[in-house]
């Protein structure tokens, strides 16, 4: 903890899907005067409200929450974007004498907006990413990842070639600002961040992880998530949403390709995978506080021992 009066004080409830943060976040607002500010991709958007588990009003407590529900499917949304907005909800919730709990599993969101990421402002040039994308083409995707090599041999290490889009904007910024990547994102940390974070995370056994996660895709199914999965496929502009994990496994049978009961399961699996995505991304963090959560402990237990995180913070 920073003890920074001049810092702006948050609680991050973070975590893989299905592991209780909604909930948990709810009642640490209410315990403390909070509002909850989301810090989940698929959450910002109009009508995914069973595949991207929205909390319901019922759920939310009277709580407010924000950044949730406020998307056209077919607009897109950057997390430079997100955390523009996020900065001015924030500041917005602390001026009313608030505390902003920030509740999600967007790992890239959550440490973007906490670690004051500035983000590369460089602008484009279509031609030159034609010109890339037509040598990728003819000389193969190694080619592109050796001409970013020759330039910043750091950024080509942390890619595939088959990453070509994200060697395409390296090479791209270079071009255009004269900068490589890897100096801009070192630049894009110099700023001390504005906040001081009380982060934590519950931490399921993983096989009680993946039972619940298995019950909430039950859930969902019985909440109507196949009449919602059907409804987003009409519309032909919603690539992006519709790539949501609970959608794309069940178009099989949508389309009368695969039983049900196939698309289930792997809606089960892709489910679980990215929840191990989720783990390995946020166990990196050292700031963020486990809170145990052994098979069969009282959720009771888990709040308390969150909101005693929350008081050892000098802000409260």
């Amino acid at each position: 903890m920073n003890n920074d009066v001049n810092k702006t004080p948050v609680v991050v409830v973070c975590g893989p899907t299905a592991s209780g943060k909604t909930k948990l976040a709810v009642d640490i607002a209410l315990e403390f005067g909070g509002e909850v500010v989301s810090a989940d991709s698929m959450q910002i958007y109009k009508g995914m409200d069973i595949a991207s588990a929205k909390p319901t009003e019922a759920e939310k407590c009277g709580v407010p929450h924000h950044l949730m529900d406020f998307l056209d499917p077919s607009q897109p949304f950057s997390v430079a974007d997100y955390v523009l907005m996020a900065r001015d909800v924030i500041s917005d919730i602390h001026a009313r004498g608030k505390l902003p709990v920030i509740c999600g599993g967007t790992g890239l969101y959550i440490n973007s907006l906490i670690d004051n990421i500035e983000f590369d402002d460089t602008g484009s040039d279509p031609a030159y990413r034609e010109e890339l994308r037509a040598a990728a083409a003819e000389k193969g995707a190694s080619y592109l990842l050796g001409m970013l090599r020759e330039v910043d041999p750091e950024a080509a290490a942390q890619l595939h070639e088959n990453n070509v889009k994200r060697v395409i904007r390296a090479l791209e910024v270079y071009k255009l600002s004269g900068k490589t990547m890897t100096e801009q994102k070192a630049a894009s940390r110099l700023h001390p961040s504005p906040y001081e974070p009380c982060m934590m995370m519950i931490d399921h056994p993983r096989e009680v992880l993946y039972e619940r996660i298995d019950r909430r895709v039950d859930m969902m199914l019985d909440a109507g998530l196949i009449e919602e999965a059907r409804e987003f496929f009409t519309h032909d502009d919603y690539v992006t949403a519709s790539q949501a994990i609970g959608y794309k496994e069940l178009k099989p049978y949508l389309d009368g390709a695969l039983g049900l009961g196939e698309c289930v399961e792997a809606l089960k699996r892709s489910t679980r995978r990215y929840a191990k995505r989720q783990l390995t991304w946020f166990k990196k963090d050292s700031r963020i506080e486990h809170i145990s959560a052994p098979k069969d402990v009282k959720y009771d237990k888990i709040l308390k021992n969150a909101e005693k995180l929350v008081k050892k913070y000098s802000f409260l």
